[in-house]
């Protein structure tokens, strides 16, 4: 992960090689603004970047990526509604 310093307080930490797959920044409440990535395009630049099978690049993504907590600054990674994500909306 590479920082990137905004002002003095917020450090938002970037994921390496993914640059093209950065859609914003995501706020909550209590925590420090973070680069939102799309999950997506993660996987597709690992299946093009680095010649991965889709499950290859999914279980990378899981384990290496967004299993890598680096402390508050750490980005966020949107997965969107298609059928690889395992989304499902329930309307309560």
């Amino acid at each position: 992960m590479i920082e990137e310093e905004f002002d003095e307080e917020v450090v938002m930490l970037k994921a390496d090689g993914f640059d093209e797959a950065i859609i914003g920044s995501a706020e909550r409440c209590g925590l420090p603004v973070m680069i939102a990535y799309d999950w997506d395009k993660c996987v597709d630049i690992l299946r093009k970047r680095d010649g991965m099978s889709l499950t290859e690049a999914i279980e990378f993504m899981d384990f290496n990526v967004t299993g890598a907590y680096m402390g508050e600054g750490t980005p966020v990674f949107i997965k969107g509604m298609s059928p690889r994500c395992g989304c499902e909306v329930v309307n309560g």
